[in-house]
């Protein structure tokens, strides 16, 4: 009889699980993304429009590019494709050199679009570009 309980104490002991590994291997994940957490730098750009109360009207000595909410895109009164802003630009920009842009994006435009639309009109040759909020 003493064997078996001897036996049965021995048995209850032994089948506990051992947390020391998975705990060892927990800590160590933990250190390794922390570590490497460190070194992640996010890039952007930060873009601030300005509210449409602060509007100011310019002479419309400017090349005027209009950024509906809707995504349509109007250069020189005429409704154009994304893809075709660079060519009117370097047409525009070819008669009046001198001229800045202005990319008048409304506040429900797409933040994407404007991105393009601004890469688009350097692309052209244009340097002073600016950004500006309609009265919608």
């Amino acid at each position: 009889m003493r064997l078996r309980k001897h036996n049965a104490a021995h048995f209850e002991d032994s089948t506990g699980i051992d947390l020391a590994p998975m705990l060892d291997f927990v800590l160590n994940l933990l250190i390794f993304f922390i570590i490497t957490a460190v070194f992640l730098k996010e890039f952007g750009i930060t873009v601030s429009r300005p509210n449409s109360s602060n509007v100011e009207k310019k002479e419309s000595t400017s090349i005027i590019i209009n950024i509906g909410s809707d995504g349509q895109i109007i250069v020189d009164h005429k409704i154009i494709d994304q893809r075709s802003v660079r060519a009117n630009i370097e047409r525009l920009h070819a008669e009046k050199p001198e001229d800045p842009v202005v990319v008048v994006s409304d506040q429900g435009a797409a933040t994407g679009i404007l991105v393009d639309v601004i890469d688009q009109v350097r692309q052209g040759g244009v340097e002073a570009v600016s950004i500006a909020a309609s009265k919608s």
